[in-house]
C-alpha cells in the first residue's frame, strides 16, 4: 500500500491565546510567555486526493515554550520552541492473522525552533494595526529516526516565512470587549520542499472583566507545488511536502490572577491533503506582562 507523510507540527504554531500574535506587538520591555501541551493521536489521514485512508495509530506530542518579548514599542522578538517532541507508532498488524508485521517504536528529541521578528507599520495608537513579521524555521529536531526511519520530530530543512497581519479592537458593550485579526504569509522551504501560502482569521472576546476570553480561528495553508521532493516516505512522519489544509479551532483562555492563566484549545482540519485526519488538542499556562 502506498503511504504518505502526514503534517501536523504546523498547527501547533497557529495555537496561542489572544494577546499573543496578531498585529499588535508588544511594548517596549513587555512580554508574553506560554508553556503548553499539544497532542495528536489518529489512525487516519488525508491523501494527496484528499480522501481518507488508515495508517497505523501514530501520536505526537509536543511540550512547548512561546514568548514574545518587546524590543520597542514597533519591534517584538517570538519565539516558539518545542522542547519535548514525542513521536511514537503503534505495532503494525496483519488483518487476516493479527501478526506484528512492523514492531512499534518512538522516539523523543527537541523539534523545529521558530525565531520571529514583528514590526509595527502603523504606531500602536493606530485603531486598525498592521504588522509584518519574519520567521525563521530553524531544523533542531531529528528529521530520520526509528528502524525504518519513519519517526521524525522535524523536517530537516531551513524555512523562512513573511507574514502580514492586520486586526482591530473594539468594545461589544461596557462589559465585553472583543477582537477580529487576519494574516496572510509566504513561507519558502528548502531541500525540495514546496513553497506555501499560509492564511488565518482569528476573533475573540473577553467576558467577565476580561477575565476568560473565547477565540475562534480558522486557518489554511496552499502548497504551490512546485518542489523538488515529489514522493513522501511513510505515514508516521509529522513534516510533509506539499501539504493542503484548511482547519478551524476554538480556545478559552482564563486568568486565575492579574498577569497568570491557563488556557486549552482544540483544532481540526475538516479539508486536507497528506495530513492527519484528527483533532489536536493543547493545554497551557501563560504569563501576560501587558496587565
Amino acid at each position: 500500500m502506498k503511504q504518505y507523510s502526514i503534517l501536523v507540527a504546523l498547527l501547533v504554531f497557529s495555537i496561542h491565546v489572544a494577546f499573543a500574535g496578531g498585529p499588535w506587538p508588544q511594548p517596549k520591555g513587555k512580554g508574553y510567555f506560554k508553556l503548553s501541551e499539544w497532542w495528536i493521536v489518529f489512525n487516519q489521514h488525508y491523501t494527496d486526493a484528499g480522501r481518507l485512508d488508515p495508517n497505523v495509530t501514530t501520536g505526537i506530542y509536543n511540550t512547548s515554550f512561546y514568548g514574545e518579548y518587546g524590543l520597542t514599542d514597533r519591534l517584538t522578538a517570538i519565539a516558539y520552541a518545542p522542547l519535548l517532541s514525542r513521536n511514537y507508532m503503534n505495532n503494525l498488524r496483519s488483518a487476516t492473522t493479527n501478526d506484528i508485521l512492523v514492531a512499534g517504536e518512538a522516539i523523543n528529541s527537541l523539534g523545529d525552533i521558530d525565531l520571529s521578528l514583528k514590526y509595527g507599520l502603523t504606531k500602536p495608537s493606530n485603531s486598525i494595526p498592521i504588522s509584518v513579521s519574519l520567521t525563521l524555521g530553524l531544523p533542531t529536531g531529528k528529521a530520520v529516526a526509528g528502524a525504518l526511519n519513519n519517526l521524525q520530530t522535524g523536517d530537516g530543512e531551513f524555512n523562512q516565512m513573511l507574514q502580514i497581519d492586520a486586526g482591530r479592537g473594539f468594545k461589544l458593550n461596557d462589559k465585553v470587549s472583543s477582537y477580529v485579526s487576519g494574516y496572510a504569509g509566504f513561507n519558502h522551504r528548502t531541500k525540495g520542499f514546496s513553497e506555501e501560502f499560509r492564511y488565518g482569521v482569528e476573533y475573540g472576546f473577553g467576558l467577565a472583566n476580561q477575565k476568560l476570553w473565547l477565540i475562534g480561528r480558522l486557518n489554511g495553508i496552499e502548497s504551490f507545488k512546485n518542489g523538488a521532493t515529489a514522493e513522501t516516505i511513510t505515514s508516521t512522519s509529522i513534516f510533509a511536502n506539499n501539504t493542503e489544509f484548511t482547519s478551524f479551532g476554538v480556545e478559552a483562555a482564563y486568568y486565575a490572577s492579574k498577569r497568570v492563566g491557563v488556557s486549552a484549545s482544540f483544532a481540526s482540519a475538516f479539508r486536507g491533503e497528506i495530513i492527519a485526519a484528527a483533532p489536536s488538542y493543547s493545554v497551557g499556562v501563560f504569563y501576560d506582562m501587558n496587565r
